[in-house]
């Protein structure tokens, strides 16, 4: 019996190391803010959801104003606002993007989708593959591109 639960034990190990870092912890909570009429807020929130996140949404009438307290530059806004482990995120912004900047663990303000590209998250539109970059946002409030979509 002790032998069995050895090799469970080293079973379970070999295992756990095999598995991503976001597997084997639990996805940071997203707080989204965004204005109780906005339909394709939510669908990103679905998405975000189906990606793994536990999502809360506080409901605001003045997502500028958010965006502006979490520190997110009104150069990048788009129809809601929202923060993960430390970074702002704004507007559609795919999960996987999301998760990548969790892990890369960067200096920065976080990701924006400026306005509401067509085909971002939340925003698809059935045969249509549209153009958007996901823009890393520095603290000093300057951006580089962090992924350019469609991926090829």
């Amino acid at each position: 019996m002790k032998r069995r639960c050895v090799l469970s034990a080293l079973a379970a190990t070999v295992l756990s190391s095999s598995i991503p870092a976001f597997a084997a912890s639990a996805l940071p909570d997203v707080e989204v803010f965004k204005s109780p009429s906005c339909g394709c807020c939510g669908a990103w929130v679905e998405h975000m959801r189906a990606a793994g996140f536990s999502v809360k949404v506080t409901q605001v009438t003045d997502t500028a104003a958010a965006r502006k307290r979490l520190g997110m530059p009104d150069t990048y806004g788009s129809c809601h606002t929202a923060t993960v482990g430390g970074y702002v995120v704004e507007g559609h912004v795919p999960a996987s993007e999301v998760k990548r900047l969790l892990t890369a663990k960067l200096k920065a303000v976080g990701l924006a989708v400026p306005g509401m590209p067509p085909s971002s998250p939340g925003m698809e539109l059935p045969g249509r593959k549209d153009p958007y970059e996901v823009l890393l946002v520095t603290r000093q409030g300057g951006h580089s591109v962090f992924a350019s979509y469609p991926k090829s």
